[in-house]
């Protein structure tokens, strides 16, 4: 299984897990191999251009969907998203504005008020993830001027937050759970049209006043093009089984996941949605590299 991203993020984490059980079930060793780069353009290009043989697979965030679209990568580093190979959706992941430390930032309308003043700046784990999309559409939503700081995946980024050296971030739930009962971290909204069972208490966007912005994270595993559908079906069956166990299920929720599952055709409705409205959003806001 390719993670096309460091260690230690929740991509990867998603991988080991499932990795450590498909091993288990299917009675072979399951190796995760980490080519990170380019915001997971090198890794999932690699996996694009192998052997449909359903032995070289991809575990990837939804950052798959967008990466190419904001950092425009070379011809021989670039993929074909529409050619991948879906095969299961491990889980979706909500994502949420969270403060720093000192509590000058209490509510959206704080920060968004800030804003307006001097330019409050939010780490996002890397460029064209959902983060840097979604910080961009809320920056249009609510006239603020949030100023995009990438940083090399999630746990750099949430550092400095809660170092105090940034005020803002847009992160998955998991990171930031251990930081919200000592008050280093404050959740001021979530960005989806209902609010989280994992945070029950956070407002939505929409709540809040701002309409119209809705991002929701998810992994999902993908291979080639042109695996055999039985090993498709095979992985799919495995991996739905696997995230209906209590233990996996209680560690996804670790990282901030709510499983999915379901068939493989639903994962890539997700992902081509997604393609298509995020093409949309890129070019209308004009997101690139900085």
């Amino acid at each position: 299984i390719v993670v096309a991203y460091p260690a230690g993020g929740d991509t990867d984490a998603v991988a080991r897990l499932l990795g450590e059980k498909l091993s288990t079930r299917l009675g072979q060793p399951v190796i995760v191999d980490n080519k990170p780069g380019a915001s997971g353009i090198i890794g999932t290009s690699f996996v694009n251009k192998s052997a449909p043989d359903g032995y070289t697979l991809l575990m990837a965030p939804s950052t798959v969907t967008m990466a190419q679209l904001v950092l425009k990568p070379s011809p021989a580093t670039a993929y074909d998203m529409r050619a991948l190979t879906p095969i299961f959706q491990v889980g979706a992941q909500p994502l949420f504005l969270a403060a720093g430390p000192g509590g000058k930032y209490n509510t959206l309308g704080d920060a968004i008020q800030a804003s307006k003043g001097t330019a409050l700046n939010y780490a996002s784990p890397g460029t064209g993830s959902p983060m840097h999309v979604l910080g961009e559409m809320f920056n249009r939503a609510a006239g603020a001027q949030f100023t995009h700081v990438p940083y090399k995946g999630i746990a750099p980024g949430l550092n400095d937050v809660v170092g105090g050296h940034l005020p803002l971030t847009w992160i998955t739930y998991g990171p930031v759970e251990p930081y919200l009962k000592d008050g280093k971290l404050k959740l001021l909204a979530v960005a989806q049209d209902q609010r989280s069972p994992l945070a029950p208490n956070v407002p939505t966007l929409g709540e809040l006043g701002v309409k119209g912005v809705e991002v929701v994270a998810w992994n999902g595993l993908f291979g080639p093009k042109g695996m055999p559908a039985s090993v498709v079906a095979k992985l799919n069956t495995e991996l739905n089984a696997i995230v209906k166990d209590p233990d996996v299920a209680q560690r996804l929720r670790v990282l901030g996941m709510l499983p999915v599952g379901g068939a493989p055709a639903a994962l890539g409705k997700v992902a081509l949605n997604d393609l298509d409205r995020f093409t949309r959003i890129v070019n209308e806001l004009g997101i690139k590299a900085e």
